[in-house]
């Protein structure tokens, strides 16, 4: 082996390992605080029972646990997941509860505006006009049908796609 070639393979394993130790050496790894931590306990708990909820009504519906035992382990669960909520909602400002009640509001007010107008709907002659348009649109990518089966080719096709007659 060549001695430049040893050379080149030590600098580069220098460099690697400088670039993997780097962070280390930083030292820039963040302070959790005490809340934060309960905070992420709290929610890796609500997935948790989530998770155990949907896995109970899924064994409930293979008959997998007894229907007198369901109601029970389910309530528990509830009670469980309800518990944790309200520690979450300890825990976090009440600016999140606000911004998640405004999206909300927010989402409902465009859902109302969409249900408005659909149910005022547009006039007869705009239908028309839609449905004219759509039927010319159509035209223009449609060349009727298949002399032989009768299924409905397009313009751009050479061969029928249905049966494979040629269409010239």
């Amino acid at each position: 082996m060549d001695i430049n070639a040893l050379f080149f393979t030590l600098a580069i394993l220098v460099f690697v390992g400088m670039y993997l130790y780097m962070p280390l050496v930083e030292g820039r790894a963040r302070r959790v605080t005490e809340e934060e931590h309960e905070l992420s306990t709290l929610m890796a708990e609500r997935d948790r029972v989530l998770n155990s909820l949907q896995e109970l009504d899924f064994d409930f519906k293979l008959g997998k646990i007894p229907s007198e035992d369901y109601p029970v382990q389910r309530a528990n669960l509830l009670q469980k997941g309800a518990d944790i909520l309200k520690k979450l909602d300890e825990l976090t400002p009440d600016n999140t509860q606000l911004e998640t009640e405004t999206q909300v509001e927010r989402a409902i007010t465009e859902r109302r505006a969409v249900i408005t107008n659909t149910k005022r709907g547009l006039s007869d002659d705009d239908l028309e006009s839609m449905i004219a348009a759509r039927h010319r649109t159509r035209k223009e990518k449609s060349a009727g049908f298949c002399p032989k089966c009768g299924k409905p080719v397009l313009v751009s096709d050479r061969f029928c796609p249905a049966c494979g007659k040629a269409l010239t």
